[in-house]
C-alpha cells in the first residue's frame, strides 16, 4: 500500500513535465533546420546593397538567387534591371586566368564597382581585375602598392602620413622624399600608435603590440592631427592560448583597461604643417583615449572640431581647434549630472558657410536634432520635435538646410522602433514622411542625392527593395522581393508581436513571441526568455533578417515558446526610458518577469511556472541575473560570455552606463558577489580566448558558486573568442540539451551533432 501511493506520488510530479512528449532525435534535426547558418540557404533575393555609380542614375548589386551569386545592373533613366554581365562568360574568362574552375553562379568575387560607363573592377582574394563586359575582356589590374594600416594618404594624394618607432613621417608620394615630423616617440608613448580594442600579442613567443596609424588630415591637405598615445602602465589582460604544437600552453595578452582603472592609456593631440614641416600640440588637455580621439574636418574650413567625453560620460563639450595655431574653443556643453550623455546620440555637421551647426541631444527627453550658432554656441530652433526618436542623419543640403533622417515613433499607432525616412527644414517646418510602409526602413543614397534604394521589411514582411526619390520619396521602381518559398513550406510561421503597459500603468512596453512549427494551442509551454538588455540596444526583431535569422526559432522548435522583451532601460525611447537602467544594469529583468506573468494570464499554452533564460555577453549576465535576482521565476538560465562583474569590463561600457567612480552599485549588482542566492539551474559559458570579455569573469563566478556548494555546468570552449563562442556547435547542442533537461523535464538525444 506505502509503494503504491509512493508511485502516484511520483506519477503526479512528473505529469507536467511530459506533457510535451519525449524530444527525439528527429525534434534534434528539426530544430537544426532552423539555425541561422541553414535557414540562410532557404531565404534569396535577401537584401540589396547598391553599388552606384558615380552619376548615380545607375548601380550594381549582386544577391543569391536561386540559381546562386548574381550580380544585377539597373538603370534608373530607363528603369530597367538586367543582368550586369554574362556570368557564363566571365566564368570562362576566371578559369582560364586563375587555373581553377569557376562556375558562373559561384563567381569568387567581391567589392565590385563601376570603373566607367561600361566597365567593371572587382577583387578576387588579393587580385583587382578590370572587366568589359561589350568586349568580353578581362584583364588583371597592375596596381600602385597599396597603404599599410601604418600610413595615411592626404585628400589630395600627395603625402603618406606613417609611423615608425614611435615617431610620424611624412613621405611624398611622387618624390618618396621623406621627413621626419617628430623625434621624442617611442612604441609605448607614441604618435599615432592606434591599438586595435581586440588585438592580442602573444607573450610567449615576445610578440610586440602592432600599432596602426590615427591620423586626421584637414580637407586640404595642409595639415595634420595625431594623437599621441601614452600607454606605458596601461593595463593588461591576460589568456592562455592552447591550440599550440607541443604540450605548453602560451600566454596571450591585450590592453584592456577595466572600470574604475586609475592609470588608463592617455591621449594628447598634436597639429603638423606639411608644408613647413613643423608642429604644435593643441591645447585640449590630456584625456583617456578610451572617451574618443576622433576630429571632425569639413571642406573648405579653416578649423577642425572636436567632441570630448569626461570619465562618468555626464559631460561631453564641443571643441573648435585653429588649424593655424593649434588654440581651442570650447563651443557647446552638454551636461547630464544625475545620468549619462549617451555617446550613441552623437551627430555633428556644419552648414551654412560653415556659421552653423546640426547637433543630436536628448535635452528635451528624447533624442532629437537642434540647430546651433557656431560663433556663440547658442540654440537658434530645435528642428525635430515630439515623443520619438531620431536615430541620425542621413543627408543634409547645406545650401538649403534641408535635412533627411531616419526616425522611430513619430507615428503613434504604430510600432516605434520601426525605422523610417522623414525630410525637414532647418526651422523645423515642413516634415515629411517618406517611406509611409510600415516596416522598418534601410536606405541607401546616390552620390547625386537624386535616389535612393529602400529596403523594407517587418518582423513578418520579407524585405522588399525600391528605388525611391530623395526629394519626395516616390517609388520609381521594384528591385527585389525577397523569396521565402523554401522558409514556408518549412513550416515557419512569423513570430507574434505584443504590447502591454508596464506596471507603472503608462509605459508601452513591446515584444514578441516564437512557436514550434507544431505548436498545438492545447499544451503547456515552458518559457525561455530571450534576453539581452543593452542598454545600448533591443532585443525583439523589428525587420525580417532578424526575426528569421537567430537562435530563437530552434530553441522553440524543441517545444518552447520563446519570447523577446525590450523592458525600461534599453534602447531607442526616451531618455526618461532610457534611464531607468541607469547604475542599475539588469533592471530591465523586472519588466521581463511582469510581461511574463501577463502573458500567461491571456495564453493559456503560456506556462509561467517553467520558465528559462538564455543570453550572451551582456545579455549572458542578464541570465545568470534574472537566476539569483528572481529565484522563484526563473527557473534555468544558460549565460555565454558574460560580464558577470562589470568591475572585470572594458572600461568604455559599465562607465558610461553604471557611472564613474566605481562604487557600491558595482558590488550590489555582481553575478560574482551574489553567487550564494543560487537556486535554479544554471549553465556558464566561455571561449578561454575571449578578448572581449575577458573570460576571468566567467572564472571568477565558477570560484563563487564552488565556495558555495552549488550546482552548476561550466563549460570552457577551447582556442573559441566572444563570437566563435556563440557559434560554437557544441554548445549550440549542449544549450538545447539543457534546457530540455530542466525546462521540459525529459532526457534529450545522447551526443547529438549538429553539423
Amino acid at each position: 500500500m506505502n509503494r503504491y501511493k509512493s508511485t502516484i506520488l511520483v506519477f503526479f510530479v512528473i505529469v507536467p513535465f511530459l506533457s510535451n512528449g519525449q524530444v527525439t532525435v528527429e525534434d534534434y534535426a528539426r530544430a537544426e533546420k532552423f539555425l541561422q547558418r541553414n535557414l540562410e540557404k532557404s531565404i534569396y533575393n535577401r537584401w540589396v546593397e547598391p553599388t552606384w555609380e558615380t552619376h548615380g542614375n545607375t548601380f550594381i548589386y549582386s544577391v543569391n538567387t536561386r540559381n546562386g551569386k548574381e550580380f544585377f545592373k539597373v538603370n534608373l533613366t530607363t528603369k530597367q534591371k538586367s543582368a550586369a554581365f554574362d556570368h557564363s562568360k566571365l566564368a570562362v574568362l576566371l578559369t582560364d586566368s586563375l587555373k581553377e574552375e569557376v562556375k558562373p553562379y559561384e563567381l569568387p568575387i567581391s567589392r565590385a564597382e563601376f570603373l566607367g560607363k561600361d566597365e567593371f573592377t572587382f577583387w578576387t582574394k588579393e587580385t583587382q581585375w578590370i572587366y568589359n563586359p561589350a568586349k568580353n575582356s578581362l584583364l588583371r589590374k597592375v596596381n600602385e602598392p597599396s597603404l599599410t594600416d601604418k600610413e595615411s594618404l592626404s585628400p589630395d594624394g600627395m603625402w603618406i602620413a606613417f609611423i615608425k618607432d614611435g615617431n610620424i613621417y611624412l613621405k611624398n608620394k611622387n618624390s618618396a622624399e621623406e621627413f621626419q615630423l617628430t623625434t621624442d616617440g617611442s612604441p609605448e608613448n607614441g604618435y599615432g600608435h592606434n591599438l586595435s580594442w581586440y588585438f592580442t600579442r602573444n607573450d610567449s613567443k615576445g610578440e610586440k603590440n602592432d600599432y596602426t596609424i590615427e591620423a586626421y588630415w584637414s580637407n586640404d591637405s595642409k595639415k595634420l592631427i595625431v594623437p599621441k598615445f601614452d600607454r606605458r602602465n596601461t593595463r593588461r589582460l591576460l589568456m592562455y592560448k592552447t591550440d599550440v604544437e607541443g604540450y605548453q600552453s602560451e600566454i596571450v595578452s591585450y590592453e584592456r583597461e577595466l572600470a574604475g582603472d586609475s592609470v588608463v592609456t592617455m591621449a594628447d593631440f598634436y597639429l603638423f604643417d606639411v608644408a613647413n614641416k613643423n608642429g604644435v600640440r593643441i591645447d585640449l588637455p590630456s584625456n583617456p583615449a578610451f572617451l574618443g580621439t576622433g576630429f571632425y574636418t569639413f571642406d573648405g574650413c579653416p578649423k577642425a572640431y572636436h567632441i570630448k567625453y569626461y570619465r562618468g560620460y555626464k559631460t561631453r563639450e564641443l571643441f573648435e581647434i585653429d588649424l593655424e595655431t593649434g588654440k581651442t574653443r570650447s563651443v557647446l556643453v552638454e551636461s547630464y549630472p544625475k545620468t549619462f550623455v549617451d555617446l550613441y546620440t552623437e551627430t555633428f555637421e556644419l552648414i551654412y558657410d560653415k556659421t552653423e551647426f546640426i547637433w543630436r541631444s536628448e535635452q528635451d527627453g528624447w533624442s532629437h536634432l537642434y540647430r546651433y550658432d557656431l560663433s556663440t554656441g547658442k540654440i537658434k530652433n530645435q528642428i525635430t520635435k515630439g515623443n520619438f526618436y531620431v536615430y541620425g542623419i542621413e543627408h543634409i543640403d547645406k545650401k538649403t538646410g534641408n535635412i533627411w533622417f531616419l526616425a522611430g515613433g513619430v507615428d503613434p499607432n504604430r510600432d516605434p522602433y520601426q525605422k523610417y525616412l522623414y525630410s525637414i527644414n532647418i526651422d523645423g517646418k515642413n516634415q515629411k514622411l517618406l517611406t509611409p510602409e510600415e516596416a522598418t526602413h534601410d536606405i541607401r543614397i546616390s552620390p547625386d542625392k537624386k535616389f535612393f534604394v529602400d529596403n523594407y521589411s517587418s518582423h513578418k514582411d520579407p524585405n522588399i527593395a525600391v528605388v525611391r526619390n530623395l526629394k519626395d520619396g516616390k517609388t520609381l521602381m521594384s528591385v527585389e522581393k525577397t523569396d521565402i518559398d523554401d522558409l514556408v513550406k518549412m513550416g515557419w510561421k512569423p513570430a507574434e508581436t505584443f504590447s502591454m503597459l508596464a506596471d507603472d500603468g503608462k509605459t508601452m512596453l513591446y515584444g514578441t513571441i516564437i512557436k514550434p512549427t507544431n505548436f498545438d494551442p492545447n499544451k503547456k509551454y515552458p518559457v525561455i526568455d530571450g534576453t539581452y538588455s543593452g542598454p545600448h540596444t533591443i532585443r525583439a526583431p523589428k525587420n525580417f533578417s532578424r526575426s528569421v535569422l537567430n537562435m530563437d526559432l530552434s530553441l522553440a522548435e524543441l517545444g518552447f515558446v520563446v519570447v523577446n522583451i525590450d523592458g525600461r532601460g534599453s534602447a531607442y525611447r526616451s531618455k526618461e526610458f532610457h534611464d531607468v537602467s541607469y547604475a542599475k544594469l539588469g533592471y530591465g529583468l523586472v519588466d521581463h518577469v511582469y510581461v511574463i506573468k501577463k502573458l500567461a494570464e491571456k495564453y493559456s499554452y503560456i506556462d509561467a511556472d517553467r520558465v528559462g533564460i538564455y543570453g550572451h555577453s551582456a545579455g549572458g549576465y542578464d541570465a545568470t541575473r534574472a537566476l539569483l535576482l528572481f529565484p522563484n521565476f526563473y527557473k534555468v538560465g544558460v549565460s555565454s560570455a558574460a560580464d558577470h562583474d562589470h568591475r572585470m569590463e572594458k572600461i568604455w561600457w559599465p562607465e558610461l552606463y553604471q557611472g564613474f567612480p566605481v562604487d557600491t552599485q558595482y558590488h550590489n549588482q555582481s553575478n560574482v558577489t551574489n553567487a550564494s542566492k543560487l537556486q535554479g539551474h544554471l549553465m556558464i559559458v566561455t571561449g578561454d580566448l575571449d578578448n572581449n570579455v575577458n573570460p576571468s569573469a566567467t572564472y571568477k563566478l565558477a570560484g563563487e558558486l564552488t565556495k558555495a556548494n552549488k550546482d552548476f555546468e561550466f563549460i570552457v570552449l577551447p582556442n573559441d573568442n566572444h563570437d566563435t563562442c556563440y557559434w560554437n556547435k557544441y554548445f549550440l547542442r549542449k544549450r538545447w540539451d539543457f534546457f530540455v533537461k530542466h525546462l521540459l523535464g525529459v532526457e534529450h538525444p545522447k551526443e547529438y551533432k549538429i553539423k
